[in-house]
């Protein structure tokens, strides 16, 4: 399932408080997806790490009562009222121990005296045994008292995810252009292509490394062979026609004939469009073809709802109406 598919189940699952889990590879965003349901729904957060517990870290600590009896003091991560998200990350990282003590909590809403306030959901997430990262399987019991979601990354939506967080042109005019790059994972690898490592791409490009070093940098993010194959792609970004220029003289300024090219042209187009210049982009966009029009269009919409209202964005939307989904 998509992020959005994945969003829409999961939000489903919580108003009915059933508990879930969401598998995935590592580094596709399954964290972000809860993080912005429970924004979408103005809800808390509350994440636990389940890799970093011990098993009496849930039950918590015993201390002697009033009453001379043994009681247990509930541990502060534990929600006691209101309303909200119960996020139990790296679920299946976590020691078959701790894992056991989430049998009764996941199930039953309850840690021996304790339990969970009625109004929040308990979701959890964790990387698949297959990729072969730090797991310990999960047992039976505990398995069996989930919804499974698989999450798989979708390059569109992760485009729009992008442009919203205000990730480098130039990462998603190659993610564009080279889509089968954004998530390959590499069991083997320090390094290899994920949303998460794109992500630390466009960090490295936002603080201007020197050239010397930069494609190292992008080799320890996402590995040799997708480094090699950005910074030639970044090389031919960085000698694309003037931006300004096509603004200014958007009937004269070639136009790229490589697709990489106009990937590129298209996605540097969709960042500096706006509701005061967007009649001289759909100008330049009329001379392209019609995949990097929508390509442009779109992004720049998403970027900036305001273009949507200009006579420029009628116009377009009437001739393109065609190829509008």
């Amino acid at each position: 399932m998509k992020a959005s598919s994945i969003s829409q189940a999961v939000r489903t699952l919580v108003d009915a408080r059933q508990p879930v889990f969401i598998w995935g590879g590592p580094g596709i965003g399954k964290s972000a997806v809860v993080a912005q349901l429970a924004s979408e729904m103005k809800v808390p957060l509350r994440d636990v790490r389940a890799l970093l517990l011990d098993p009496v870290d849930l039950r918590g600590l015993p201390f002697l009562g009033n009453d001379g009896r043994s009681k247990w003091a509930t541990p502060d991560f534990l929600p006691q009222d209101g309303s909200g998200i119960l996020f139990l990350d790296e679920l299946n990282a976590a020691p078959a121990m701790v894992q056991a003590s989430c049998y009764q909590l996941v199930l039953d809403r309850k840690l021996g005296d304790y339990a969970l306030p009625e109004k929040w959901a308990i979701i959890a997430a964790g990387n698949r045994d297959s990729d072969r990262a730090v797991t310990t399987r999960m047992p039976s019991p505990l398995r069996n008292r989930f919804v499974h979601l698989e999450f798989e990354v979708d390059l569109q939506e992760w485009s729009e995810w992008a442009i919203r967080n205000a990730i480098r042109a130039e990462v998603i005019a190659f993610l564009r252009f080279r889509g089968e790059l954004l998530s390959v994972f590499d069991r083997d690898a320090n390094a290899f292509p994920s949303p998460r490592s794109w992500e630390f791409v466009s960090r490295i490009l936002e603080s201007q490394p020197r050239s010397s070093v930069e494609h190292e940098l992008f080799a320890g993010a996402v590995g040799t062979g997708a480094a090699t194959e950005f910074s030639a792609f970044l090389r031919m970004f960085r000698e694309l026609p003037n931006i300004d220029a096509i603004l200014l003289n958007p009937l004269s300024e070639p136009v790229p004939e490589n697709a990489a090219a106009q990937y590129a042209v298209a996605s540097a187009l969709a960042r500096v469009a706006s509701d005061f210049n967007f009649d001289r982009v759909c100008l330049y966009l009329g001379r392209m073809p019609t995949e990097f029009r929508v390509l442009c269009v779109r992004d720049a919409s998403l970027r900036v709802p305001a273009v949507r209202h200009t006579a420029a964005y009628t116009k377009w939307a009437i001739e393109n109406h065609h190829v509008l989904a």
